[in-house]
């Protein structure tokens, strides 16, 4: 259950980093909603690694180059259901923020982000 809750955590800061990057890509660049959800999964998909990494789960005993790409493989796959629910959301309602499809996605995601990371990446 603790870990869980760290997993949660680490979660939460990787939402609002999420979202920050993704807030600041549509303020500042002339992207749009989609491409700029691209850049921010990915940057947002670096810094949950390192929390999950030392707070929710430990180091794996793999290495840190095995443990990254199992990471990232996991990662790619969820931030693949992340953006799906992400393009669904905005295309159904277009009037919908970016932020709160995210939001929407991030949840959608959260349960199979959990599975992987605990099962095939840090797994004990």
């Amino acid at each position: 259950m603790q870990r869980l809750v760290r997993f949660v955590f680490a979660g939460g800061i990787g939402f609002v980093t999420d979202a920050a990057a993704l807030w600041l890509l549509l303020a500042i660049t002339p992207l749009g909603p989609f491409s700029a959800r691209v850049l921010s999964i990915g940057f947002a998909l670096c810094v949950t690694w390192q929390l999950n990494r030392h707070l929710t789960f430990s180091p794996s005993r793999r290495g840190v180059v095995q443990e990254s790409a199992r990471y990232g493989g996991v990662g790619i796959a969820t931030s693949i259901v992340n953006y799906l629910v992400y393009c669904v959301t905005l295309l159904a309602l277009p009037a919908a923020p970016p932020l709160a499809a995210l939001a929407i996605a991030s949840l959608a995601a959260m349960a199979l982000s959990f599975l992987g990371y605990s099962r095939l990446v840090f797994d004990r």
